[in-house]
């Protein structure tokens, strides 16, 4: 089952969540669908930007619990730690592949924005956010360390502090917070969720107008800056998890979950 979709405007394509899970909640397929799209996009000379959002009401409400919790419960010996390690590398290759991606990548948030959803957006370049948006980084609340570029890019977007704040209490924020941090670039108000895509893609096909090449640059050079500490910080935190994610907590809370 897919888990998004591609859909092409002139020079700016938009990279659009499906699901599977309800409110566009990443399952496993979302770990290889989304480098297959930036390697398509990519090879086409004519895209020169991309919007990243959700299909309805919501961004995304993060990761797919259920369809993730078999790899994560259970007795765990050193071959399925292993397997464990491996999909966590996986999952943090795919929202890397946005970052590191010579496309500028614009996300447009509406609705919520939960846990996966956030590291998703940290991995853009610039994040606009509808009035009605609403921020989540609640993996503390499943006995999770989130290690998919959360701890990792959100001190550099809205600092240490506020960084901390958001994974340590799994709190929810609206727009206007979420601008007033840094998370979002700016808050769209306008009546519709609709808006704020316009908007993204609005900009977006602005970048598009300037040199491909200079845009590369620009995002080379910000990620030659930054792309070490990152890097370091998700092998670090793919290691944590390996070794210390399968726990009586997590499956405590992914029971209650699932339910």
């Amino acid at each position: 089952m897919h888990s998004l979709r591609i859909e092409r405007d002139g020079a700016v394509a938009h990279l659009i969540l499906t699901g599977p899970g309800n409110g566009n909640a990443m399952g496993p397929a979302t770990w290889t669908e989304i480098p297959a799209a930036l390697d398509e996009l990519e090879a086409d000379p004519a895209i020169r930007a991309l919007v990243v959002r959700g299909h309805g009401e919501h961004f995304s409400f993060g990761l797919d619990v259920r369809a993730t919790a078999p790899a994560l419960m259970g007795e765990m010996d050193a071959y399925r730690r292993r397997e464990l390690h491996t999909m966590i590398v996986t999952m943090q290759t795919a929202f890397t592949r946005i970052s590191t991606s010579r496309l500028p990548a614009i996300a447009a948030v509406h609705g919520w924005c939960i846990g996966a959803g956030i590291e998703l957006i940290a991995a853009c370049d610039i994040r606009y956010a509808h009035i009605g948006a609403k921020f989540s980084l609640r993996e503390v609340q499943l006995a999770i360390v989130p290690d998919l570029g959360a701890l990792q890019r959100l001190p550099l977007i809205v600092g240490e502090g506020h960084a901390r704040e958001l994974a340590l209490t799994g709190k929810t924020i609206d727009a206007n917070r979420a601008a007033a941090i840094g998370l979002v670039n700016e808050v769209v108000e306008r009546e519709t969720i609709e808006d704020v895509v316009a908007y993204a893609a609005e900009i977006a096909a602005q970048i598009a107008t300037y040199s491909p090449l200079t845009v590369a640059g620009i995002k080379q050079v910000k990620n030659a800056q930054q792309g070490r500490s990152i890097a370091d910080g998700l092998a670090y935190v793919a290691a944590w998890n390996a070794a210390f994610l399968p726990s009586p907590d997590l499956t405590a809370a992914l029971r209650t979950f699932s339910k």
